[in-house]
């Protein structure tokens, strides 16, 4: 059953649509061809003309597993192409083979796929681990990337330094001093291609030697005196093996990319703006080589995703990581997608709380109350309910066996699967004499506006009758180890008594005849602190972010298999843990309580 949440609201405007829809009504792309193989000089030549209106992307690394600012990108760049009848590629940006591995490259599809953006291949089981259609590598196009360097540098517009990284750095300058020309930069484009062919070929030692851009070494914009292009890297890459011994930087590669692949709009973070005068530049120049089409993709960026008590570093998740201090990269405290999915959130979960977050080019905080508040809205209208004891007490009723028939007789009682939808069914479970409860629930002298169970009190058993307490059993160090109370006759909810006795407390409970037992995990924010990341990574994390206690639950929870979510009543909303379940455990973990409970 899918959420209804929102589905029918309008969608707010925002600057990326008005960009679009301008660029459809001039016609600014309407030429592109598609078709050929991408990297080929003439791709685009020899296709027809493009079906789809735009062509976005979404291009991680495959460094790690993707986060929360991730399904951003994900979720607008898809949505987009889909709104304006394009089309969006899933693209790994592979061009570091000292941090990539196949494992995040799998962990990325499964992401993208779960989030339901799957391409058309995905939905075929033979097609499982292949490539998909709109699914690219920045690897596949290496060799066309090399053939652009050597346009560059024979176009004097490139050229190789062999300046140690210290002097590079130190002759770059900083915002109130321009930089300094490298000595290697009046080399002839015969020299520099000579030494480019040499770093290739394996003939000069890694950090040896750069291919730069000649650009403007006294620019305001630091990114623009004369950037790097590629770099000597002896490292085996997970696609292309040890073919090759230099490697692209990113942002040389990127814009390529963009235009071989025929992106129209390419959205990135803000932080990605000073690169965008790059990102023109080099494609501009390579229009001029006639190695692109124009005109070429633009680059434009929204503010970036942030959320109180999360981090989205990948060098400092990766520290939790090899550090022991989360179980995984999937750990349900984690801000990865992983991590999300196995603590209990949705698909439409994070697509709602995406969308409310907006698209602007203002960057801000968002309260991670605004993330735990989409995952009720999406998810109170379809979970199944269940009864759950966190903290359980067991509750004898005294008089049980004089009014059922014998202390062992047991009651059948019944609740709906969910409140609103009848549709969805029952579930059914026994009441007997004995039942565990809530700790709390018991007080031996009532506090203010305290309606639950206190001698003498009168409470209803959820779904079930309605119980007088008559008092509590403590051990020598006063925690309390039963209840006693007494059955009113006549009481059941759904028969004609039940309302008979009016009562203030409603309390939930599983009868310890057919209560499955089941390990719970209370997940809080990881970090403590609201905006983690400025102080020392270790002494932000929040010690109580994970909280493990041996509950009850109803028997309707018996065949709950991993992923499965449910609303344990009162308490929030769970979901069957997939590790635990797949080795025969029953675990279930806290995606959410009923309500933002932070810091009380």
């Amino acid at each position: 059953m899918t959420s209804p949440v929102d589905k029918d609201s309008a969608k707010p405007s925002n600057f990326l649509r008005h960009v679009i829809e301008s660029d459809l009504q001039q016609g600014v792309y309407s030429a592109r061809k598609w078709g050929g193989s991408p990297g080929d000089a003439q791709h685009h030549a020899q296709g027809m003309p493009d079906p789809a209106k735009v062509r976005m992307r979404f291009p991680p690394e495959p460094n790690g597993y993707l986060h929360i600012g991730h399904a951003k990108s994900i979720w607008l760049n898809f949505e987009l192409a889909k709104e304006y009848d394009g089309v969006c590629h899933l693209r790994f940006d592979d061009t570091n083979p000292e941090k990539e591995e196949q494992e995040y490259v799998d962990s990325i599809r499964d992401a993208v796929r779960w989030l339901g953006y799957a391409t058309d291949l995905a939905d075929r089981p033979e097609a499982a681990g292949t490539t998909q259609s709109h699914e690219y590598f920045a690897s596949d196009y290496f060799d066309f990337m090399y053939r652009a360097a050597e346009y560059l540098i024979g176009a004097g517009l490139a050229y190789v330094d062999e300046l140690s990284a210290e002097e590079i750095r130190a002759n770059r300058g900083d915002f109130n001093t321009p930089g300094t020309d490298s000595p290697f930069r009046t080399r002839s484009p015969e020299e520099n291609l000579a030494r480019f062919r040499a770093m290739r070929d394996g003939q000069l030692d890694d950090g040896a030697a750069i291919l730069r851009a000649k650009i403007d070494m006294a620019s305001p914009n630091i990114n623009m005196r004369d950037p790097a292009l590629y770099r000597i890297r002896r490292a085996t890459h997970h696609n292309t093996g040890d073919k090759w011994c230099i490697y692209p930087m990113y942002t040389f590669a990127h814009p390529i990319e963009d235009a071989l692949e025929a992106i129209t709009h390419s959205i990135c973070t803000l932080e990605f703006e000073d690169q965008r005068p790059f990102y023109d530049w080099l494609l501009d120049r390579l229009a001029e080589g006639d190695l692109i089409e124009s005109p070429h993709p633009r680059q434009y960026e929204f503010a970036r995703l942030n959320v109180t008590h999360i981090i989205t570093s990948k060098r400092k998740l990766r520290q939790l990581v090899e550090e022991g201090h989360v179980d995984g990269w999937d750990d349900p405290r984690m801000p990865t997608l992983a991590g999300l999915r196995r603590r209990g959130y949705t698909p439409d979960a994070l697509k709602l709380f995406c969308e409310r977050s907006g698209v602007t080019k203002s960057g801000g905080w968002i309260d991670y109350a605004s993330l735990e508040a989409a995952l009720r809205d999406t998810l109170d209208p379809i979970a199944p309910r269940a009864m759950a004891v966190l903290d359980p007490v067991k509750l004898v009723i005294t008089n049980w066996g004089e009014l059922m028939g014998g202390d062992d007789a047991l009651d059948d009682c019944a609740a709906p699967i969910h409140p609103h939808h009848p549709e969805m069914g029952r579930r059914e479970f026994k009441l007997g004499r004995e039942v565990w409860i809530e700790a709390t629930d018991y007080e031996d002298v009532q506090p203010k506006g305290f309606f639950r169970l206190f001698p003498g009190n009168k409470v209803r058993l959820k779904y079930g009758h309605v119980i007088e307490c008559t008092g509590g059993t403590r051990d020598a160090n006063g925690k309390l180890v039963e209840v006693q109370a007494k059955l009113v006759p006549d009481t059941k909810s759904g028969t004609p008594g039940a309302d008979a006795i009016k009562v203030k407390g409603n309390i939930s409970w599983v009868a310890a005849a057919d209560a499955l037992q089941a390990e719970v995990r209370l997940y809080e924010r990881l970090f403590a602190a609201a905006n983690p990341g400025s102080g020392e990574l270790l002494d932000e994390l929040n010690k109580d972010s994970l909280v493990t206690c041996t509950a009850y639950v109803e028997p309707s929870l018996a065949m709950a298999s991993g992923g499965s979510g449910f609303q344990f009543e009162r308490h929030g909303y769970f979901v069957a843990d997939t590790k635990a379940a797949a080795q025969g455990q029953r675990v279930f973990n806290r995606a959410a309580g009923m309500r933002d409970s932070w810091g009380k």
